[in-house]
């Protein structure tokens, strides 16, 4: 590409006419739902194809849905893990990685990506193979680390999962991730000062309730609850729910608690309820759809969301968006969203005695946490909304490509310039 052409596209990015052909990642996408990248991707994807760019989106299939098919002007391509049936997951990530890579370059047979968008470890394989095969721009999003999850890298799993982390960065040409506290977390963990990094945080877009709480969940009519929902692993804190759930027996307060979700820790935690008698105070309702969140989220008196660890806490403006005072702990992104007070409360991590002290203070004063409800339903709005993450995502997108093409054209210079001198 010559100068001229690169100073052409700089002109049409400059009225806003650069529409891109992206080529996203991601081992999850809906309505295969593991945790929340899948729904970050689906919200990134969709509004930016909105924006007119063509977006492509390379996952995982699960065996019952269709190989291609267009879903609001996003276009999924799924593959077939060459390991499928392999019990071992990191054989399944190689398998998944190998097939993504394999059709990603048929595809570029009919279609001239121009950037890679990659998202967490899991695919990063394939997208680095992708970046120097296609020769196009590599961008990563960093949505969690394994340093962060297991607070420290102290088995083999864990040091093979930051190894991955590790070399995604190094040969991404820029990366976005979703807080300062991420940020900070790779320049520590990772020594990524020399890499260029956009603080982008994730988006929502407005809940749509068709249904109340008492119409799906009959027990809760009439009751009063503190919802709580999250993926089940130990980092998401709902221990320090239990514990509370305890103190509030012990005190006589009339406190109940339901938390949605499923995971690996689903079970132990609804044994460890039957075992301390705590059913008349708390309840695990495991896997909740859209539908059953959104009633849930909408009826709930607050929500409160205790994470250990938590680069950013999507769940937390799910909350918020509907208007509901939000307790969460002062920890990684959370923190970064609430305002103390004002758009919510903090608790300390792992302290259910912290927790009891702001749901006391929201209940015993109604009229302040109808405020601070509101308060952080318009933050939410002003700050979080999809089309506005999108576009600044597009904006990095934008500058990613720019900077590769002028690289490339500048190159043979360069090579000049080192075998011969200025």
């Amino acid at each position: 590409m010559n100068r001229s052409l690169i100073q052409d596209e700089i002109k049409v990015r400059a009225v806003g006419g650069w529409k891109l052909k992206i080529l996203l990642l991601c081992w999850e996408y809906p309505p295969n739902v593991v945790g929340g990248l899948s729904r970050h991707v689906h919200g990134l994807g969709v509004h930016l194809a909105n924006q007119g760019h063509e977006v492509h989106i390379l996952t995982a299939g699960n065996g019952n849905l269709p190989s291609e098919e267009i879903v609001d002007d996003v276009r999924i391509h799924r593959v077939t893990p060459i390991n499928d049936l392999d019990d071992d997951f990191l054989s399944w990530v190689g398998g998944l990685n190998l097939a993504m890579a394999f059709k990603a370059e048929m595809l570029s047979d009919e279609i001239n990506f121009d950037l890679i968008h990659a998202h967490d470890w899991l695919i990063g394989a394939a997208a680095i193979h992708l970046k120097n095969s296609l020769g196009i721009p590599l961008l990563t999003t960093i949505h969690a680390t394994e340093h962060g999850r297991s607070n420290g890298t102290l088995n083999q799993w864990q040091k093979f999962i930051h190894e991955k982390e590790c070399q995604l960065i190094e040969h991404s040409d820029h990366i976005i991730v979703c807080s300062e506290y991420m940020k900070e977390t790779l320049l520590s963990v990772f020594a990524a000062a020399n890499e260029p990094i956009a603080v982008i945080p994730n988006g929502i877009d407005e809940p749509i309730v068709k249904f109340r709480a008492g119409d799906l969940f009959p027990e809760l009519n009439g009751k009063k609850f503190i919802f709580s929902v999250g993926r089940m692993v130990k980092e998401k804190g709902f221990e320090t729910i239990i514990e509370a759930a305890e103190i509030s027996r012990e005190t006589n307060q009339d406190y109940f608690f339901l938390i949605g979700g499923k995971g690996p820790m689903l079970d132990s935690y609804q044994k460890m309820i039957t075992e301390k008698d705590l059913q008349d105070y708390i309840s695990f309702a495991g896997y909740l759809s859209d539908e059953q969140k959104n009633a849930l989220l909408a009826d709930c008196e607050l929500a409160v969301f205790p994470s250990l660890y938590e680069p950013f806490g999507i769940v937390a403006l799910e909350a918020m968006v509907h208007g509901k005072a939000t307790i969460v702990s002062n920890t990684g992104g959370l923190k970064g969203i609430i305002k103390h007070e004002y758009s919510g409360l903090l608790m300390e991590p792992g302290d259910a005695r912290s927790m009891l002290e702001q749901i006391a203070f929201l209940s015993h004063h109604p009229r302040m946490s109808a405020e601070i409800g509101n308060n952080g339903r318009d933050v939410v709005k002003s700050l979080y909304g999809w089309k506005r993450i999108a576009c600044e995502t597009a904006r990095v997108m934008e500058d990613v490509v720019l900077k590769s093409r002028i690289n490339e054209e500048m190159e043979p210079e360069n090579q000049m310039i080192r075998r011969y001198g200025k």
